[in-house]
């Protein structure tokens, strides 16, 4: 039996970071950089940092509820949790079922979605798919990542990049014409070594020698990597507003993946965009993969710089390789 499509949209938004602030200054005292190389780099500033006994569920369920809370719902409302992360709790169980045992959403299902960086957005487009289709009315979405536990903190080239966090939306029914209104997803696997993680799968199962061989940390080609995200943030961003019939003279706000300050300005240089209507944060938090855009939407929406009407695009890339936009007229 066939449902009549709905329209889908984010009705409430939720973020959480750890409270411990490592600044540029404090890595100046690890490796050898210097407050100066990580600015005119990356653009970054500080980061968030969990603790020891912290991890990826502690600051999904925070930023679930509050996206909750946002959209007036309760945890019994949600249909379905689908968390974005490359850095769960463990391999197995999921964290979207630890997420939901936690802020006790009991009639969700629930399921992780890794697609690195870019996990936020391939997990939004999902959820809009359930939720337009009528399987679904209610889905939480949450992007987390807490990379400092998979950072090698002796390499300069990465460890000075990364930080932790957790951003969540509520995605539910909306009015036609708003909310999510196209994406872009799309991958090229020829890339996979670019930015990887070589063990602790099936491939390379965590062993005295994988550990002894630092394989369980970030490894990334930089270079490689920025030219690949100059030429694709702007791309995919330009693709899914194609495919709802807008262009980038209609964008009222484009919040890209948070990864460093030189790939933002050449996305939105790519779609001729001027600084205020770009937002960024990375110089707070730096690179959260998966945490980065949701974040970021959350403190766009808070602080009243994302506005009922307003056209959005959000892009991200990331491991796989991979690369997701999405555009929407935003709802609340």
């Amino acid at each position: 039996m066939s449902r009549e499509l709905r329209q889908a949209g984010i009705i409430g938004t939720g973020s959480a970071a750890p409270k411990k602030i490592l600044t540029n200054a404090d890595l100046e005292k690890i490796v050898d950089t210097t407050d100066e190389w990580i600015r005119t780099r990356s653009g970054i500033l500080e980061r968030r940092i969990a603790e020891a006994d912290e991890c990826a569920s502690d600051f999904a369920s925070a930023a679930g509820l509050a996206a909750l809370e946002s959209a007036g719902l309760t945890p019994e409302d949600v249909d379905m949790i689908i968390v974005a992360t490359i850095t769960g709790d463990a391999p197995t169980p999921s964290t979207s079922c630890i997420v939901q045992n936690r802020i006790g959403a009991s009639q969700a299902a629930a399921f992780d979605l890794g697609a690195g960086c870019s996990g936020f957005v391939y997990a939004l487009s999902t959820a809009s798919a359930l939720v337009s289709s009528g399987v679904y009315d209610n889905v939480l979405v949450v992007g987390v990542d807490i990379l400092s536990k998979v950072t090698n903190w002796q390499d300069r080239s990465t460890c000075v990049l990364f930080g932790d966090g957790a951003g969540a939306a509520v995605v539910s029914t909306v009015e036609e014409g708003w909310g999510l209104l196209s994406f872009c997803l799309g991958a090229d696997g020829s890339g996979v070594d670019m930015l990887r993680i070589q063990a602790g799968g099936s491939r390379l199962p965590a062993s005295v020698e994988t550990v002894q061989s630092s394989l369980h940390y970030i490894e990334m080609s930089g270079r490689e990597v920025f030219k690949f995200a100059v030429r694709i943030m702007g791309d995919a961003a330009v693709e899914a507003l194609a495919k709802c019939g807008l262009t980038p003279t209609d964008v009222d706000l484009f919040i890209p993946h948070q990864a460093n300050i030189r790939i933002i300005e050449a996305a939105a240089r790519r779609l001729d965009l001027p600084p205020e209507k770009v937002f960024v944060n990375v110089e707070r938090y730096g690179n959260t993969s998966a945490g980065s855009i949701p974040i970021a939407i959350d403190e766009a929406y808070r602080s009243g710089a994302l506005k009922k009407g307003n056209v959005v695009v959000v892009v991200g890339f990331g491991a796989g390789l991979t690369w997701a936009a999405g555009a929407m007229r935003w709802v609340i």
